[in-house]
């Protein structure tokens, strides 16, 4: 995918006489001046600015769906967590759910490629003067937040876990003990030891002389919660369900059997 600046001469040039960019430029010129007067410039920021959709979304989303459902199928077939009152159920599935997901594209080898997003969704919103609303609050993906989350695959890649690996790191992140007003957190901080306890077991045989791979899992499973679930909802599941809420599907797949 081309990821050129969208703030080069040569892009000014090529759109300067197109009413849409016009707008847009004196709109971020003045934006820019405000933030900017009496500061030193800073880099261009583009990527951050520049959303982005999938390439190929009906293989992807396809794909992506297989990933969460398994997702959720590993938490439900979890004893320890079906013994926990509802409420710490809820709260652990909101909290995790993000970071197993991307756990689970990475044991699977789901690959995929972004591309701009088609420009006249953004033309449609100012010449329709859309109210801001549900579609106004929601997180669009950007080239920045797609390059992070590709950054954890292929970190967890070059890790090459086991599936014994894969699935004790799931249980360290499944048990989080530091979610909010849960009832059984002495219980659950319990289960993230032993699942941590097993996972360090695990990495000690399977690479004897690599004496640094524990805490290279536990560091790359961190960077983990810096991606947001609102850029995993929009770029792999909003093509699928539509306005519906994905955290409350899921609950109904959990917790409802």
């Amino acid at each position: 995918m081309d990821t050129a600046c969208h703030c080069t001469a040569e892009h000014r040039d090529r759109n300067a006489n197109a009413i849409l960019y016009n707008i847009l430029s004196q709109m971020d010129y003045r934006d820019q001046s405000n933030r900017n007067h009496g500061r030193t410039p800073q880099r261009c920021t583009c990527d951050r600015r520049r959303t982005v959709c999938l390439k190929r979304p009906s293989k992807t989303c396809q794909e992506a769906s297989g990933v969460l459902i398994k997702t959720v199928h590993f938490m439900k077939n979890l004893p320890a967590f079906n013994q926990l009152p509802p409420n710490d159920q809820f709260s652990l599935l909101q909290k995790c759910w993000a970071p197993l997901f991307i756990l689970g594209l990475a044991q699977e080898g789901v690959s995929f490629e972004v591309t701009d997003t088609p420009a006249d969704s953004m033309l449609k919103k100012i010449l329709l003067n859309c109210p801001e609303g549900l579609d106004g609050e929601r997180e669009s993906p950007t080239l920045a937040g797609v390059s992070k989350l590709k950054s954890c695959l292929k970190k967890f890649g070059s890790l090459d876990l086991s599936p014994k690996e894969y699935a004790y790191l799931k249980g360290t992140m499944i048990f989080n003990p530091d979610v909010p007003q849960l009832n059984a957190a002495l219980f659950i901080e319990r289960l993230q030891q032993e699942a941590q306890q097993a996972l360090q077991e695990v990495v000690r045989p399977a690479r004897p002389g690599d004496h640094g791979r524990f805490a290279r899992i536990l560091l790359a499973a961190s960077a983990l919660q810096t991606i947001t679930p609102a850029l995993l909802t929009e770029l792999f599941f909003r093509p699928l369900i539509g306005r519906a809420d994905l955290l409350e599907l899921l609950v109904d797949m959990l917790l409802f059997r």
